[in-house]
């Protein structure tokens, strides 16, 4: 059943956003603030904390707290970027060019400072949802004589078949799904194999291995690139069909645009 999030459209199942703030009062007005807009909340106070929940649970999207007893906020989200991609908004009093790029640089989606206006606030994270929610079209991409048409779960190299074992499609899958984009090793083994394998990154290494000799031209360029040490990343292709998913996403940053980095 729906929820009437208020000037927003619904919110369905009542999505759960992690809270992370020392400070009660603070605490207390997010929980209200988010309560009202139909979203379940799990409340935290220190990082500790907050990355323990995450752990057991996977919320939605994550508002943190700049300012922390045992950490910041910062910290918190260049964690979750090891291994998620959920939304996660940095909420502060500190209005500091210098610290809004360093939580930008860390992955957040988005940076509030206090005092907050609910109504913003609100409609910040929904943006910040949507976009993080898969495309009802996914699209049939054309790169170099590769298609990959990930609605019929088919590829083709020049016209002709390749065949992939699920766990090759379904890295295929998530690279397409967010080409152009570093994806880090945890954030691959996470969406593909589950957290319960953040460690087989030489199991990783070895599919991406098969999948490259199966996708890639005989000495042509690379389709797949890699960062040593870091992630894989599929070339910044456009879908031969759907506009709407040819569209990069951007972050703002103080009038600067920055591609999202999972």
């Amino acid at each position: 059943m729906a929820t009437r999030v208020h000037g927003h459209g619904t919110v369905s199942d009542r999505r759960r956003i992690l809270l992370c703030d020392a400070e009660s009062q603070s605490l207390h007005a997010l929980r209200v603030v988010l309560h009202r807009a139909g979203f379940d909340v799990d409340a935290t106070r220190t990082a500790a904390e907050a990355l323990d929940r995450v752990a057991l649970r996977l919320p939605t999207a994550a508002i943190v707290e700049l300012l922390l007893p045992d950490g910041d906020g910062v910290e918190i989200c260049r964690r979750l970027r090891e291994w998620s991609a959920i939304p996660v908004i940095l909420l502060s009093a500190v209005c500091d060019e210098q610290e809004q790029v360093r939580a930008f640089e860390a992955g957040a989606d988005d940076y509030v400072t206090k005092p907050f206006r609910p109504r913003e606030l609100v409609a910040r994270l929904l943006a910040n949802l949507r976009r993080a929610e898969p495309r009802s079209e996914e699209p049939c991409v054309e790169l170099d004589g590769l298609e990959i048409d990930l609605a019929a779960r088919a590829v083709r190299r020049e016209g002709d078949e390749v065949h992939l074992t699920p766990i090759e499609f379904k890295l295929l899958r998530v690279l397409t799904q967010n080409r152009g984009r570093l994806l880090t090793h945890n954030a691959l083994l996470q969406q593909v194999w589950g957290a319960a394998y953040l460690d087989a990154r030489q199991t990783l290494r070895a599919h991406m291995a098969n999948l490259r000799r199966k996708i890639e031209p005989a000495g042509g360029e690379r389709l797949i690139h890699t960062d040593h040490g870091v992630g894989y990343r599929l070339a910044d292709v456009h879908p031969a069909r759907s506009r709407a998913s040819a569209r990069p996403t951007h972050l703002r940053v103080l009038g600067t645009p920055y591609r999202r980095v999972a």
